[in-house]
């Protein structure tokens, strides 16, 4: 026992050393962990202060830093300046969203996929490209950024999300998740931090993760807007580098962004020397394209497009548009992570681009995903469940006594599978009550309604038990 008397004090963790095996310090970190995983440790547990710990342990400080230090990297815990250290709010969530069980007939709603409808027109697209007498060519190794063709079609589709660019500022990449490791290894270094929405695609979480960057919560209004006020605050205290955003249909929240959270983002990003990520990858849903943000600050600004959730998500490739200044250091990174896309892949891409088959798919999807946000629309009309008719996803807002974590769990097991806020939580984020539902899921119009209705089922007895 530490030979410092904590007993009355009240203390939020008092952790066990006696029966350490290996480094004190990852001893203290493996408890913390486990802590954690087992429900001892919520997220949003204060935990005591290191100075605190050491005492009631009596360690050196600096083994307790090095514990922290250690759970931080592996996004157990969050700091923040002058609040304290924190059970993060995703701590006990599967990175992956991945369930280590299935039922048989369960009713998928957890992860995307746009309709399978439009596949047939990708199909034929291959069959004439297999019949080109250059054909086998594409089996070689590809140039490091594509051919000059492939850029000037990628640039169209980039053009038709509101963003004219030129084709010498495209880069490609095996699809928007190796973008986004890209840009992190190629403009960021371990230790740095990038704000995020408080909710946000699990994809830049674990990339960052890998990378040793922390990722800043920052903070929205009520209408989940990033307010300029919001977004300095975590510039100066936060010691941002760079923002990650989905300016257009948010993963989880389905919120898009306002021209003024835009063009504020913009400004700041010039001011403070931020490197904006935007993240369009469902920017070509809306019929009428929102400006980007890289519109405003093209020179701060990496932009994304990816055809994942618009066209397929089997056609992996995505679009960067760069500014000159960063170009080199991505081109190094992108390489090195591939040598190069396939060029097959490019080449059947880009056929589908100029062929105008994209637009028809898009539309197609567009079509589908507003049956489908009909279905919701229908069941939940009493609830508050936030999205647009174009969207593939809904965020569905639970009432206050159930969490995300706890309503996904019960919905699994009466057969409907659907992601609880606490996945898509970074860092210390406030806490919402809150389930992402996938409109856009492998199942039919039917198996949808079906799912929709087990939910509203749920909702129903669990408002009026209160």
């Amino acid at each position: 026992m530490p030979i410092n008397s904590f007993d009355d004090y009240p203390m939020s963790w008092k952790p066990d050393i006696e029966k350490r095996m290996g480094p004190l310090y990852k001893t203290i970190a493996q408890q913390l962990e486990d802590d954690v995983r087992e429900g001892i440790l919520t997220p949003g547990t204060r935990l005591p202060p290191q100075r605190e710990l050491a005492d009631f342990l009596d360690i050196n400080v600096s083994t307790v830093s090095r514990a922290f230090k250690l759970c931080e990297q592996k996004g157990i815990i969050c700091s923040t300046v002058g609040n304290g250290t924190f059970v993060a709010s995703d701590a006990a969530a599967d990175p992956f969203l991945l369930s280590e069980k299935k039922l048989s007939d369960i009713i998928e709603m957890g992860p995307v996929f746009p309709s399978k409808n439009s596949n047939e027109i990708i199909a034929a697209q291959m069959e004439k490209m297999i019949t080109k007498p250059d054909f086998p060519e594409l089996f070689q190794y590809g140039r490091i950024n594509g051919t000059l063709w492939q850029k000037e079609t990628a640039a169209k589709l980039i053009c038709r999300a509101g963003y004219d660019v030129q084709s010498s500022q495209v880069l490609l990449a095996n699809g928007a998740q190796n973008a986004i490791m890209a840009v992190l290894a190629g403009l960021f270094h371990a230790g740095d931090t990038i704000g995020t929405c408080e909710f946000t695609y699990p994809g830049i979480k674990t990339a960052a993760n890998m990378l040793e960057i922390r990722l800043y919560p920052i903070p929205s209004c009520d209408d989940e807007e990033i307010t300029a006020e919001n977004l300095l605050y975590a510039c100066k205290n936060g010691n941002i580098k760079g923002l990650y955003v989905i300016p257009d249909m948010n993963n989880p929240t389905t919120h898009t962004l306002s021209e003024a959270s835009r063009n504020a983002i913009a400004d700041i990003a010039r001011k403070e020397h931020l490197i904006v990520i935007e993240d369009a990858i469902h920017s070509l849903l809306y019929d009428t394209p929102r400006i980007p943000i890289a519109v405003r600050a093209p020179e701060r600004t990496v932009y994304i497009s990816s055809l994942s959730k618009v066209i397929s998500p089997g056609l992996r490739m995505a679009f960067l548009a760069v500014p000159e200044s960063f170009r080199q250091k991505l081109t190094e990174a992108l390489y090195n992570m591939n040598i190069s896309v396939p060029p097959m892949m490019a080449e059947l891409v880009c056929q589908i681009i100029v062929s105008e088959d994209a637009g028809k798919i898009i539309e197609e999807h567009r079509n589908e995903n507003r049956q489908r946000n009909n279905i919701v629309d229908r069941y939940l009309k009493n609830y508050d469940v936030r999205g647009v008719p174009e969207g593939i996803m809904r965020w569905l807002i639970l009432p206050s006594h159930i969490t995300g974590e706890a309503f996904a769990a019960s919905a699994y097991q009466q057969g409907v599978h659907v992601y609880g806020a606490e996945c898509f939580a970074v860092g210390n984020a406030k806490s919402v009550n809150a389930v992402r539902l996938a409109v856009a899921a492998p199942g039919t119009r039917e198996q949808l309604a079906d799912g929709v209705q087990l939910i509203k089922k749920m909702l129903d007895e669990t408002c009026a038990d209160y």
